[in-house]
């Protein structure tokens, strides 16, 4: 092996490493499924979504009004769409569950895209 191979080696260590907007959103998505399975879970599981969500939309804010706008539809249409998973016997409700508590995170972060929004257009951009 040589110099330049060790170095790629290295180099591409930091690209296996999670940052915290992946960290949230896989602790977000354990808790939505695991909500559907634990019933002590699912009476807080809201909260603690919305929680994430906010955490996630404020640490890592979507600055473009196209990202913002998608994860509006997201957060609207993911319920939706996710009501047409009761048609399928067996598992099609727990996917619905699953999937309506991901929308409760995605509402989370479009709350917090919102209120970074509002605060920008009250803020002078000097300030």
């Amino acid at each position: 092996m040589g110099q330049g191979e060790h170095s790629d080696k290295l180099g591409n260590n930091k690209d296996k490493t999670m940052n915290v907007n992946q960290i949230l959103t896989a602790v977000g998505v354990v808790v939505a499924i695991a909500a559907v399975f634990i019933g002590q879970l699912a009476a807080y599981s809201a909260l603690i979504l919305v929680v994430l969500g906010l955490v996630s939309g404020f640490i890592n804010p979507t600055a473009d009004m196209a990202g913002r706008m998608a994860y509006t539809v997201a957060a609207v249409a993911m319920p939706t769409v996710a009501n047409q998973m009761d048609a399928i016997p067996a598992i099609g409700a727990p996917l619905n569950s699953i999937i309506d508590n991901i929308a409760v995170m995605i509402a989370g972060m479009v709350v917090a895209n919102f209120l970074l929004a509002v605060k920008d257009s009250v803020m002078a951009s000097g300030e």
